[in-house]
């Protein structure tokens, strides 16, 4: 999948440094030439400047779990789901671009941050544009937003490809023309009528996606994969904020409304404890061991869409579930309890299909979370318990990972590692 960078091309040398190193406590400096980082960088870590463009995200995350939570509250579940998910795609496919690039290419000078404060208000933009996206399907604000943020990011690649030579050069210049290419489709296609919408979303989507794939064929860019695992294990805990932050809402409204006190609590303590376990299930692997290849890689993180997408969901669930409880919602029990149980469920599943699966040894711990997610989702026809229920099935999962971890010492190779964080 390509060839490692020599160090002679990295700023700093041998070492990887770039001055300024990457935001930690150093001066930045005005301006040096973009080259590709070590992809074996020691102590490579989320720079305060990605912190910082991670939490734009939740801005836009949590615009969309509002409209999501007013759609199922309403019983619109079917347009509820489908606008989530076309906004999701928005902000997560954004997110990953801009991470995958700045684990290749982050020089942390003043261009290179003030591209990236660019893609922040791109973010802010298309989270204003979210409302009007699920209520009206007007996306002409949130496509200024997507824009705003795209094009920063194929100024960048430009940048990068000043910088690099031979294939690297090839490489970038593909991500920045695909990427033009791509937003001017999307641009084309919020000014036709909006019935294209329906037709032409899917293939700019597929198109998108295309766009690492075909920029990557002859160069493997030098992304680090233990930043990136830490990169989507922070915007994982970002995800799984939002059911801390509904919770929370169920609590304050037990408490402003007592008469629904017994029904309110057991669901905010359920959310608490789906947003632990699914907190153990993610980061009990070591996933960077995993990420030696584009191939690998890719698929790995195009399954993140799945992960992310229902973790955020989670929190949007239990905050239907509040709104039915206490007699705000117009839906039944049952479909208020799947809008807990479902994201959930799919949570596990995904997160087994393409992150941890590859760390477990035989047929008893690669059953853990199938059966897990099975459990999750048969609690949902327990009525008003299904939440608390569920719970309790996510964490008798992470119970039986981890005896069945502990149990089986005499397994070597990557499951070492997986029983080592399990057990912590």
């Amino acid at each position: 999948m390509g060839e490692d960078t020599p160090s002679e091309h990295i700023p700093g040398g041998p070492s990887g440094h770039i001055p300024g190193g990457a935001g930690h406590g150093r001066t930045v400096v005005p301006l040096v030439r973009m080259r590709p980082r070590r992809p074996d960088e020691e102590h490579r870590a989320a720079t305060p400047l990605e912190l910082l463009f991670d939490l734009c995200f939740v801005v836009a995350a949590g615009q969309a779990g509002a409209r999501l939570v007013h759609a199922l509250a309403e019983g619109d579940t079917g347009h509820g789901i489908a606008g989530y998910l076309v906004v999701f795609f928005a902000i997560w496919w954004a997110w990953v671009n801009f991470t995958w690039f700045a684990s290749a290419y982050d020089t942390d000078d003043v261009p290179y941050r003030l591209a990236t404060l660019v893609q922040m208000a791109g973010v802010l933009v298309l989270a204003a544009g979210i409302p009007r996206a699920f209520d009206d399907g007007e996306y002409g604000v949130a496509i200024t937003g997507y824009l705003i943020m795209r094009v920063a990011l194929t100024l960048q690649w430009l940048r990068a490809a000043r910088g690099e030579r031979g294939a690297g050069r090839t490489a970038a210049l593909r991500y920045a023309a695909g990427l033009a290419l791509a937003q001017a489709a999307w641009v084309v296609l919020v000014l036709l009528p909006d019935a294209a919408w329906a037709w032409g979303f899917g293939p700019l989507v597929a198109a998108e996606i295309a766009v690492p794939l075909v920029a990557e064929r002859s160069r493997r860019t030098p992304w680090h994969p233990h930043h990136i695992a830490e990169r989507y294990g922070l915007f994982t805990i970002i995800m799984l904020g939002e059911s801390i932050a509904a919770a929370t809402v169920a609590v304050r409204t037990a408490l402003d409304d007592s008469a629904a006190l017994d029904e309110l609590l057991p669901i905010a303590a359920a959310g608490l404890v789906l947003v632990f376990a699914a907190f153990w299930i993610y980061f009990a692997v070591p996933i960077h061991e995993y990420l030696v290849s584009n191939r690998q890689a890719f698929v790995w993180a195009l399954g993140h869409y799945v992960i992310l997408g229902s973790a955020a969901a989670i929190g949007a669930g239990i905050e239907v579930a509040v709104e039915q409880a206490t007699h705000h919602a117009h839906i039944s029990t049952r479909a208020a309890s799947f809008a807990v149980t479902v994201p959930t469920a799919l949570f596990m599943i995904s997160t087994w299909a393409v992150h941890s699966r590859h760390f477990k040894v035989g047929a008893a711990q690669q059953l853990v979370l199938p059966v897990g997610a099975v459990l999750v989702l048969a609690a949902s026809f327990a009525g008003r318990w299904a939440v608390p229920l569920a719970a309790l099935a996510a964490a008798c999962t992470v119970a039986a990972g981890l005896w069945l971890a502990v149990v089986r010492p005499d397994q070597d190779g990557p499951v070492v590692g997986w029983r080592r964080d399990a057990t912590g």
